[in-house]
């Protein structure tokens, strides 16, 4: 199942993005899920013959397969067919820490953890205005 932005195939890994702000919907009975998602993770190649240190580097994530991390989202991707779901992008990120800003206001927005049509069980952030651009 392809993930979409502006109602469009999304299927490019951007290298000026960090992430996406994202909305599962359950296209059975229409029950929602807000949350982020990393495009890349961090990876640490070793020191070995050719490498005196360490080198810090990133890889890409599995955002293409991703599914949320609500269990019971989980388990409805692995148990039905994946067509019952449509994977929106909201957002495209450039920092972890604007991935949560928007994920969080978002879902305040929509009331996530107040509605009977959403996943979502908690909201968990820290942000500081250090972390996002100004504009």
């Amino acid at each position: 199942m392809a993930w979409f932005y502006n109602d469009k195939v999304f299927e490019e890994t951007p290298e000026e993005y960090q992430g996406f702000v994202y909305e599962i919907v359950n296209l059975y009975n229409n029950k929602r899920y807000i949350g982020k998602k990393n495009f890349w993770k961090p990876k640490v190649l070793p020191k070995n013959s050719k490498r005196t240190r360490r080198i810090r580097t990133r890889v890409e994530s599995d955002w293409r397969t991703y599914y949320s991390s609500n269990k019971e989202l989980q388990f409805l991707a692995e148990t039905n067919d994946e067509v019952l779901f449509e994977r929106i992008i909201l957002r495209l990120c450039k920092s972890k820490g604007e991935m949560s800003y928007y994920e969080a206001k978002l879902q305040f927005d929509n009331d996530v953890l107040l509605r009977d049509d959403y996943y979502n069980e908690f909201i968990g952030c820290k942000i500081h205005a250090r972390h996002l651009r100004r504009k």
